[in-house]
């Protein structure tokens, strides 16, 4: 068979544990045979980010800018405990908000939907989009513990010179004080990114927040989203038939559970943290849960949205196959050979990403899964297989595809 040809390279960001064993699987088994693949590589396994300094992470966040497509491995976040298993100089910041941070990017997490597992909200019957806006709030704030009793003020000095003070609270004993912030131009690149992958998935864009009580924090979110949409987007997005609304964030919780999915959420950074666990579990398992980094001015980086599956790794390690479910990290590299066919107008490359997700669909449809599938897996008979059994299975079936 002759390969399909790339013209420009993916940037490949290699990662850690049970999740980098599947990488190089996935390689060898279901792309290496059929696409003469050209990446340019980073290693983001913890022990390369400890001896460069973490320098290769930011090598990588540019070379997506300058490449505009990227695929990464799941990584490690160190915490205490990782610092002394691998003997690190410091704890390393994520990888994943470093890039996030350097490309400006929002983060889109969609479930992978397969007929033998049913949502638990039965009336979904397509996925929902949750995108979240990974800047600023309480991931950046800064707190204080407060012993007794006191004035609590908030104080901003512009560099005019200029002084605003506001009490939050009089304290008449212990408690707790939180400050947090984001900025004008993050909440912008956020829209504009929900905007553009909105279009480009041709899908409804539903936005919520708590201005009726966050008069200026969430209002700003929902004002810099109208004003955009208003200015920059919405031609388009009626000349393609779609919408843009904005209602509290409890009106659009219930909306969502009401409705029947094929949507794009935009959450603000701690709800799209929490809201992209809800659906992915009600739709059956992070394992089948992709991730994809837009930034405002186009690149892409596609992930799965699980972590490095640890406790798989140990036991890898032993010397026992393990039955780790590999579908999001097959998805990324999908999405971004898919992409790159998009920008390099390689229409057998963008068939061959639909035939490699298509195979992977048929596989699963048979009743050939993982362990963890096979628990939720109602009204088929079920193979259970290791991993590799499993990326076996699927080649199977992409030659039949391809041929």
């Amino acid at each position: 068979m002759t390969k399909i040809q790339m013209t420009t390279p993916l940037v490949e960001m290699d990662g850690d544990e049970m999740t980098r064993i599947l990488w190089r699987m996935i390689k060898d088994e279901l792309i290496l045979p059929f696409v003469d693949l050209k990446t340019e590589y980073y290693d983001l396994g913890l022990k390369h980010r400890d001896e460069t300094n973490d320098q290769v992470t930011i090598d990588a966040a540019k070379a997506n800018m300058k490449y505009g497509v990227s695929v990464k491995c799941a990584t490690i976040t160190p915490n205490a405990q990782r610092v002394e298993e691998y003997n690190l100089h410091e704890m390393w910041k994520s990888p994943n908000g470093t890039i996030r941070a350097i490309l400006d990017g929002t983060v889109f997490r969609a479930p992978i939907m397969i007929d033998p597992i049913k949502p638990v909200v039965k009336n979904w019957t397509a996925p929902i989009t949750i995108a979240r806006h990974a800047y600023g709030d309480v991931y950046r704030c800064q707190e204080i513990r407060v012993q007794g009793p006191g004035k609590a003020t908030l104080t901003f000095e512009g560099a005019d010179g200029q002084t605003v003070t506001e009490t939050i609270f009089d304290f008449e004993g212990a408690g707790i004080l939180q400050g947090m912030y984001n900025k004008d131009d993050s909440i912008a690149s956020f829209a504009r990114s929900c905007f553009n992958y909105a279009l480009d998935m041709k899908q409804d864009l539903w936005f919520g927040a708590k201005d009726t009580i966050s008069k200026k924090y969430d209002h700003a979110f929902k004002d810099i989203f109208q004003d955009i949409y208003d200015n920059e987007y919405k031609d388009r997005f009626e000349a393609l038939g779609i919408t843009y609304f904005y209602s509290l964030i409890d009106d659009i919780v219930a909306r969502v559970i009401r409705s029947k999915g094929g949507f794009i959420w935009a959450c603000k950074n701690y709800d799209g943290d929490v809201m992209s666990d809800m659906v992915s579990t009600a739709y059956g398992s992070l394992a089948m849960m992709t991730s994809v980094l837009v930034s405002p001015d186009g690149n892409y980086e596609y992930e799965a949205a699980h972590g490095t599956v640890t406790r798989h790794y140990y036991r890898y390690l032993e010397g026992e196959k393990t039955s780790t479910n590999p579908m999001a990290t097959i998805f990324a590299w999908s999405g971004a050979l898919r992409k790159r066919g998009e920008k390099d107008d390689l229409p057998e490359l963008m068939a061959y990403a639909d035939q490699l997700e298509q195979a992977c669909l048929d596989t699963l449809n048979s009743g050939i899964m993982t362990k963890d599938l096979s628990l939720l897996a109602q009204g088929i008979e079920v193979t259970e297989v290791n991993s590799e059994e499993f990326l076996k299975a699927i080649r199977t079936r992409l030659e039949a595809l391809l041929a």
